[in-house]
């Protein structure tokens, strides 16, 4: 049977390809447990002290007890993003004990101040994060799929909710694996349709199945590399950073247009040539430029989540109002308003100041009254 891309993900045709080829999606399962016992810990004083110095800092203040920590398996600083450090400990449970503690002050006497210190999960500090209802309903004549989530389970490090009776399930993870994720499984329906394209003329097809087959054709020759349509998968708040900053970085010509399709945590862009086939290899030009702003800001850009969705209608208003009083003060700050949460993206020392002023103008409101 055929498999349309666009049903893949409801409403982003071929937004992420999650069929997988078990070999290209295997991470040691070492590697999820130590992600479990890694926290990030942001506003680490840059440039004071040398590097190895600041180092044994990090680790003599995450051992101590009276900071909730414990034995410490590794500090990885400096790291890609200024100010941030990777903190792993040997036993998952002081990460819980860390995360308690109400304020990190790293303190040391060749400091002329104390620092304070924002520890989050790893999984949940950076854009890597996003979640995805996925259809796999179209799979079911090709493949058992409980047996194929299991095996997804224990190979890769993405989460995921129960299958339902429809075939979709909620799926957890990294971005750059989702991504990855989503590349080969594009791969393995084009293999689902070349086979099919094999058994076209058997006497068993009926013309609704060689109808499906044409559609994947026609869907899986979009995707490939130098045809006239390109596909960017992006960040949903890292696109809306991008085009906020960077806005000509999605300036083509006239002879290219972009569209995008958002869906939660993902955004997918396709590029077209609306010209004439000479110029088929603009949309790839494009895409390449667009995948090399993505990494470089990828690199440099920190998210937190301030999320209000116990609170009420007048409370989150608050929130707002609050955020926007702030915002002038950080102009290379972008917040995004949601119904239940507001995410802030931009350079990780400016994301931590920003979000501890609103906390703290936060709770003089809410004990004001």
């Amino acid at each position: 049977m055929g498999v349309n891309l666009g049903n893949l993900c409801g409403r982003s045709p071929g937004l992420l390809a999650f069929m997988v080829c078990c070999v290209s999606c295997v991470q040691a399962t070492g590697q999820t447990a130590r992600s479990a016992r890694t926290v990030v810990i942001s506003g680490v004083p840059d440039g004071l002290l040398h590097n190895d110095v600041m180092t044994d800092i990090l680790t003599i203040h995450f051992q101590m007890s009276k900071n909730n920590g414990g034995d410490v398996e590794d500090v990885i600083y400096p790291t890609d993003k200024r100010g941030v450090a990777y903190v792993t400990f040997e036993d998952q449970k002081v990460v819980e004990s860390v995360l308690k503690k109400d304020e990190h002050r790293l303190e040391d006497k060749r400091f002329s101040r104390y620092y304070l210190l924002k520890v989050t999960r790893y999984s949940e500090n950076v854009f890597s994060s996003v979640t995805c209802v996925l259809n796999m309903s179209m799979f079911k004549e090709q493949f058992i799929l409980e047996d194929l989530i299991q095996e997804m389970k224990k190979s890769t490090d993405l989460r995921f909710g129960p299958l339902q009776s429809n075939g979709h399930i909620s799926v957890q993870g990294s971005f750059p694996d989702i991504k990855l994720l989503r590349d080969f499984l594009l791969l393995k329906a084009k293999s689902i349709s070349e086979k099919d394209k094999r058994e076209k003329g058997t006497s068993h097809q009926t013309p609704r199945k060689r109808q499906q087959q044409y559609r994947l054709a026609t869907d899986m020759s979009n995707f490939a590399r130098g045809a006239e349509k390109e596909v960017v998968v992006l960040d949903t708040d890292m696109y809306h950073y991008m085009k906020s900053f960077f806005p000509r970085i999605f300036v083509v010509n006239d002879d290219t247009v972009i569209f995008d399709i958002t869906d939660g945590d993902v955004t997918t862009l396709y590029i077209e040539n609306a010209g004439s086939r000479s110029g088929g290899g603009r949309a790839l030009q494009v895409k390449e430029k667009i995948e090399k702003w993505s990494i470089k800001l990828h690199k440099i850009l920190h998210k937190e989540r301030i999320d209000f969705k116990q609170h009420t209608r007048d409370e989150q208003q608050k929130y707002r109002r609050v955020c926007e009083s702030v915002k002038p003060h950080y102009p290379r700050v972008l917040i995004i308003f949601y119904d239940t949460h507001i995410d802030v993206i931009g350079n990780p020392s400016e994301v931590f100041e920003f979000t501890k002023k609103v906390s703290n103008k936060i709770q003089s409101l809410f004990h004001s009254r």
